[in-house]
């Protein structure tokens, strides 16, 4: 396997992976944490056949990318979810594994020099791919009810600053109206509109359930990670305002936004 990238010093091949379906090509950059002890455990898994997972890249902590598959194929690194409405999300992404311990693991920080490799590798992906920055997710994000991962510790705001991903500054977290488990009504269905129309797979029921709570913390995780709770406060609200206010509106959205 020829390296799609010029970054990579590796090529370990993952049997896991097999052909995009309906033609896709990639349209999604899908960023995930290892959650394993070391980076040689996480690829000998991602590599062995009876885990049925693997990603296109690998980033280790020392900053030394492997890559596993090529890019023209579909990498098993997604599983069930959704993302504006795509559930097959393999089809329509790159995958890349980032060598960390994750949640269960305590979370630990990210260390500087693996972020810049890993923001010049999604540099370089968004580039030969015409990847959109609002197409730079989080696994958590597609699989709010499975997945917590990269987490609320990954530096989205250093990788936006090197032009990749969406982003606005969090608003201000302070009081006011908010939305939690329990609540129903209009406004309700509003937040879950714009959460929607955003990309995050919810129902727009006018109550607020636990599958909108774990999108809320999904949102919270990658867009407003000071406070990471579920609860739809005024700030969670406004940040998703702003999002989608620096998106070019549709109608729809345009709807959402006004009600809320």
């Amino acid at each position: 396997m020829t390296p799609d990238s010029h970054l990579v010093g590796e090529v370990r091949p993952s049997p896991n992976y097999n052909r995009r379906q309906g033609g896709s090509r990639p349209s999604i950059l899908l960023l995930h944490y290892t959650g394993m002890g070391t980076g040689d455990q996480a690829l000998d898994w991602l590599c062995n056949p009876d885990s049925e997972v693997s990603a296109h890249y690998l980033v280790h902590e020392d900053g030394r990318i492997v890559q596993l598959v090529a890019e023209v194929n579909r990498a098993w690194h997604a599983g069930e979810g959704s993302w504006r409405g795509r559930r097959d999300v393999n089809s329509s992404a790159i995958g890349v594994e980032i060598v960390n311990a994750g949640h269960s693991g305590g979370l630990p920080p990210y260390p500087e020099g693996q972020i810049d490799i890993v923001a010049e590798l999604c540099r370089d992906i968004v580039r030969r791919n015409a990847i959109q920055p609002e197409f730079v997710l989080a696994h958590s994000d597609i699989a709010p009810d499975r997945k917590e991962d990269p987490g609320e510790h990954f530096p989205w705001d250093r990788l936006h600053a090197a032009g990749i991903g969406h982003r606005v500054e969090p608003a201000p977290i302070k009081g006011g109206r908010f939305f939690g488990p329990g609540d129903e009504g209009e406004p309700v269905s509003a937040f879950q509109a714009m959460l929607a129309a955003y990309g995050y797979g919810v129902p727009i029921s006018g109550s607020f359930c636990e599958a909108t709570r774990l999108a809320t913390i999904a949102f919270q995780r990658h867009f407003r990670p000071k406070k990471v709770d579920g609860i739809a406060d005024m700030s969670t609200i406004e940040t998703l305002h702003r999002l989608i206010g620096a998106l070019e509106r549709s109608p729809f959205e345009r709807e959402a936004v006004a009600a809320v």
